[in-house]
């Protein structure tokens, strides 16, 4: 099959200039390159044809011997024939820095980039509180190891008055490049892990590495209404960065403490509330705490049963960052006495004798049912 003209394949006329022809090999190495197309084998000889033609024309020597005899110019060892062999370096080396960037990668990185890579390690630090501080809200002077910037050389590595130099392996692109067949395997460069630079002259108090090692005291707010497992994050409280980088973040991680009354669940809290039998039966008013460090009063009606539930709205916990608050539930627990006098034993005999059977419906419910069952 015969080749296609080197200009129809770029889809420029033979007056196109380097900078036309490098522009149109780019977008067709963009649209067709193997990594965008994988498996597409029609894709891949497109990509090749493209990459065969620009090879020759953009260079200058090729390119008039193709102006002047065509294709049969590189037959019999005239020159480049496809794939990357015979093309010029600094042309793909320049298109190639382009094109790779649409990849993230390639070409010098821009201040940004490293910056990023540079970041600082992000820190975690446990708090525990109590269940009333949670309520309540704090603040707390905590302390933790971490790297701080060195204040002798400002962080950059090198002794006051000096400046790091440009890798001398990477040539200060922070990247090196290799070609693996038909691909260019771009990898962050080893000597200088992808700063670009090097300490040749390191700060004495840092030892080159921008940060020093110190115990730092800061103070945090924890905010009402915070539960046992909240995370909350300070940003760029964690370790400073290198060569410019950023600082980390600081990341707390709260335990609220079990309280010896009040059970949890979201905004909502929970106590049983142990009463007599004489005040279930009888009723009575009771008076019981609240997180808040305060009393509330229960009125609590006659012939209240066990494990019955009395809600108080809004005394349970605050909603993070809002103004409004949970409820407090109280479950009654009737608590049968143990130990009796005889007095005692002798009033609930009597009580026993006198009790009908309107007194206890649930007894009455439940032996009606077992006699039922035993006729069945």
């Amino acid at each position: 099959m015969a080749k296609r003209d080197y200009y129809d394949v770029l889809g420029v006329n033979r007056e196109a200039s380097p900078d036309q022809l490098k522009s149109a090999y780019r977008k067709l190495a963009v649209k067709y390159h193997p990594d965008k197309n994988p498996g597409d084998k029609k894709a891949e000889d497109k990509f090749k044809e493209a990459s065969e033609a620009y090879g020759v024309l953009s260079d200058k020597s090729k390119k008039e011997n193709y102006d002047n005899f065509g294709h049969a110019a590189f037959e019999n060892g005239g020159g480049g024939r496809g794939g990357f062999g015979g093309f010029s370096g600094a042309d793909f080396s320049d298109i190639f820095e382009d094109f790779f960037g649409d990849f993230g990668g390639g070409g010098r990185r821009s201040s940004r980039e490293r910056n990023s890579n540079n970041r600082g390690s992000d820190l975690r630090y446990d708090l525990s509180i109590t269940l009333e501080e949670a309520y309540s809200g704090k603040k707390q002077n905590i302390q933790f190891s971490t790297s701080e910037r060195c204040g002798t050389c400002k962080g950059n590595g090198s002794k006051p008055g000096s400046s790091p130099d440009r890798c001398s392996y990477c040539g200060g692109s922070g990247r090196v490049r290799s070609n693996q067949g038909f691909f260019t395997v771009q990898q962050t460069c080893p000597q200088c892990a992808g700063n670009g630079e090097e300490i040749t002259n390191p700060c004495s108090d840092c030892n080159g590495q921008g940060n020093k090692q110190t115990n730092k005291k800061i103070s945090v707010t924890i905010p009402k209404g915070v539960d046992d497992g909240t995370r909350i994050r300070l940003a760029g409280k964690g370790e400073a960065g290198t060569r410019g980088g950023g600082a980390g973040d600081l990341y707390l991680f709260v335990n609220v403490k079990s309280h010896e009354l009040f059970k949890r669940s979201d905004v909502n809290l929970f106590f049983e509330f142990p009463i007599s039998i004489a005040d279930a039966s009888l009723g009575t008013t009771i008076e019981i705490p609240t997180i808040d460090g305060k009393k509330a009063k229960i009125k609590i009606p006659e012939g209240t049963q066990d494990g019955k539930q009395f809600r108080l709205r809004g005394k349970g916990m605050p909603f993070i960052r809002k103004g409004d608050f949970g409820d407090l539930y109280v479950q009654v627990k009737t608590e049968i006495p143990v130990y009796l006098n005889r007095e005692q034993k002798e009033l609930l005999e009597r009580f026993r004798k006198i009790e009908n059977e309107k007194s206890n419906p649930s007894i009455k419910r439940f032996f009606q049912r077992a006699k039922d069952f035993w006729q069945s």
